[in-house]
């Protein structure tokens, strides 16, 4: 099973081509195989959109400006997959697909819908219909696509099945796969193992972080908010999911924390998680 970093954690420390290198020379160090790359992070990006994703705590810095397959060419490392979204592969899946090659990889994954209404079954299976033509279309390029979850297709839609049941159920697994994230399911309060057992050998790609808590000093309630944790420092069954992974025979394993990470260094963070992964696979 490959390990490997999602890029969005590396949006403040690559601001610059040197800064880009010493981030992937660490990744590299650490023991990681490759990088999860986002469309968005490779390519020039509005200004909208950056501050977007800084406001949700996932600055994209300049990377969209660096140059990518060079640096993770003299980097030593591999790409796992390229994020996409669904609107923008319909519209250029030819350029896409080719991309993707051009890097390496043969998965493209989709990261979920915005503005997009998951309660309405009508609507999802729609969804579903949009990844059956488009992971038809890209089977012809000898490419892959999956769907990336979060907690959002956890919810009850009005037929009072789950999104994702609607998703798997209408998806055809000649042509959708998955990689599924297993702390937004925990952080959505469901058995994220069981999610996972029901993917099977559909399921291509697994993220991976911790989930708990971090204190520093006395606390004013004793309530403290969960958020993503290095690998083997928070609450999550990380050995059991693990375990279940490798069962449905996962291609690769894929770090990805948000924001809350050790010191406020994505870097040191992905070092210390690379430690438990290091010593489980």
């Amino acid at each position: 099973m490959k390990t490997g970093v999602q890029q969005i954690m590396l949006g403040s420390v690559c601001g610059s081509e040197s800064s880009a290198r010493s981030a992937l020379a660490r990744i590299k160090a650490a023991g990681y195989d490759g990088i999860e790359l986002n469309r968005f992070m490779v390519h020039p990006t509005s200004f909208m959109v950056r501050m977007l994703t800084k406001a949700a705590g996932m600055p994209t810095g300049n990377g969209g400006k660096l140059p990518w397959p060079q640096l993770i060419k003299d980097g030593g490392l591999s790409v796992i997959s390229l994020h996409t979204d669904l609107n923008g592969l319909e519209k250029e899946l030819g350029a896409q697909a080719a991309e993707a090659k051009a890097f390496g990889t043969d998965k493209l994954v989709i990261t979920g819908m915005y503005r997009f209404d998951y309660s309405d079954a009508a609507e999802v299976k729609k969804l579903a219909a949009r990844l059956n033509a488009a992971g038809k279309a890209l089977a012809g390029e000898g490419v892959s696509l999956l769907y990336h979850n979060h907690n959002v297709e956890l919810l009850r839609t009005s037929g009072g099945t789950r999104a994702y049941d609607i998703i798997i159920g209408e998806t055809d697994p000649e042509f959708v796969g998955f990689e599924f994230d297993s702390y937004w399911f925990t952080d959505g309060g469901a058995d994220a193992a069981a999610w996972m057992k029901k993917l099977g050998s559909r399921l291509k790609l697994w993220h991976i972080t911790d989930r708990g808590t971090r204190q520093s000093g006395p606390a004013m309630t004793p309530i403290l908010k969960a958020d993503s944790m290095e690998l083997g420092t928070g609450n999550m069954d990380l050995e059991g999911l693990l375990a279940v992974a490798m069962e449905c025979g996962a291609e690769g394993v894929v770090l990805e924390s948000h924001k809350n990470w050790i010191d406020k260094d994505p870097l040191k963070s992905l070092e210390l998680s690379a430690k438990w992964l290091q010593s489980h696979l």
